[in-house]
């Protein structure tokens, strides 16, 4: 299932309002996590970091859940999404051409992922980036939350939107290489198309599923690619 989150036309209203008071949610989950200190002062997630705190959140019953997720549509779409991304962590082909470039990056680069656990466009994308980055022991991966601190979001908006998954390639440097997200130019004319032709969320869900699930990565992939070629 797809969250209807902010790329999104017609998000669920109920969501938005629980996602108005979530202030305090990430100081519970990084604390049970201890990637926050007393002060809250922001640590970025290692991948595996981001692991765990997905975990945490599909682990907890459905009465322990703290906002967005004792939202039942965000806890189920959240469980799917974790088999979603695990399933691409095990079955994921990395492109060859794609591989071989990153590779070849003879200088240290960040990438900075903005995500978060309830985002299917991120369970089929995160997985890849992951994979990708291992490849070459210069490229330093952090993982942040779209929703909390440092809300690095407000800085790489999707025509005003808060769209997420986005990837950030930065230089040794800081300075911004190339931005990617939040979803493959393909997967993003099937939405526009669909919405166009006033398709219930439903409809939209599952065709967008298809999609991921036909193409593979292969696009996003592409992409990446386009876009980390041009930097050099």
């Amino acid at each position: 299932m797809f969250l209807k989150h902010s790329d999104f036309e017609e998000e669920i209203r109920v969501a938005l309002r629980i996602r108005r008071n979530t202030n305090s949610r990430l100081t519970t989950h990084y604390s049970e996590l201890g990637t926050r200190n007393s002060e809250l002062k922001f640590i970025p997630m290692t991948f595996q970091e981001y692991l765990n705190y997905f975990q945490s959140i599909i682990d907890k019953s459905n009465g322990e859940q703290a906002a967005p997720y004792d939202n039942t549509d965000y806890i189920e779409y959240t469980r799917m999404n974790w088999s979603r991304m695990n399933r691409w962590l095990k079955t994921g082909k990395l492109s060859a051409e794609l591989s071989e470039y990153i590779k070849s990056i003879a200088e240290p680069q960040e990438w900075i992922v903005i995500t978060e656990p309830w985002c299917g466009d991120a369970a089929h994308s995160v997985p890849f980036i992951h994979m990708l980055a291992g490849l070459n022991p210069l490229i330093r991966v952090e993982y942040e939350l779209r929703d909390s601190e440092p809300l690095r979001i407000n800085d790489y908006l999707t025509n005003g939107t808060k769209s997420i998954p986005k990837v950030i390639f930065r230089n040794a440097s800081g300075a911004d290489l190339a931005v990617w997200g939040p979803r493959p130019a393909g997967c993003q004319e099937v939405y526009s198309r669909l919405t166009a032709e006033k398709a219930d969320f439903e409809t939209v869900k599952t065709e967008i599923q298809k999609w991921y699930n036909a193409d593979k990565g292969v696009e996003m992939q592409e992409e990446m690619l386009e876009k980390l070629r041009i930097t050099n």
